[in-house]
């Protein structure tokens, strides 16, 4: 289950991500990335270490990249919930870019119909939700999958009403991509 199966998304699942591309390749921004890991110059050369000192480092950088991923999904529901077109559009460019490959339409003329989708109840819920950091699972300190179940939020969410997720990290930014 993705994204895209979103059930409040009943007229068809993509509708959630659908051509959410917002103009341009928002799936690649710009090149101003920088690095996760910083090295301080030495004025003398160092021995090298037994162990690698870039382990504990490599470690938290993949915890902070999943909690970036997770950081960038709340933002997504917040949007959802607050019915924030241009976020929740430029959030999910990747995959709503698959959506209208597909034949879904721009996201600009999909989504609202998925907020009109969404219960009263449900869109308050989202503008708080969570994300449980334990049951995110990390494939690579690029890509994330965030289940439904990691969600968590006033009113109730079944795997039906809110599919899982997939996050990569993309030209210095999180994107929903499936």
């Amino acid at each position: 289950m993705s994204i895209r199966t979103l059930p409040f998304l009943a007229v068809g699942a993509v509708l959630l991500v659908a051509g959410c591309s917002g103009g341009g390749d928002s799936a690649a921004p710009a090149a101003s990335e920088t690095s996760a890991i910083s090295v301080a110059p030495s004025s003398t050369p160092a021995a090298p270490p037994s162990t690698p000192a870039s382990t504990p480092q490599a470690t938290s950088t993949r915890q902070s990249a999943s909690a970036g991923a997770i950081e960038r999904y709340e933002t997504f529901l917040h949007a959802v919930g607050k019915e924030d077109l241009a976020t929740a559009c430029e959030i999910a460019a990747p995959a709503a870019k698959k959506a209208e490959d597909e034949g879904f339409g721009p996201c600009e003329q999909t989504f609202p119909v998925t907020f009109q989708m969404i219960s009263p109840a449900q869109k308050r819920a989202l503008q708080g939700a969570t994300v449980d950091q334990a049951k995110v699972k990390k494939d690579s300190a690029t890509k994330v999958e965030i289940p439904a179940s990691a969600v968590k939020a006033t009113a109730k969410f079944t795997d039906s009403d809110l599919g899982d997720a997939v996050l990569e990290y993309r030209g210095g930014q999180w994107y929903v991509t499936d």
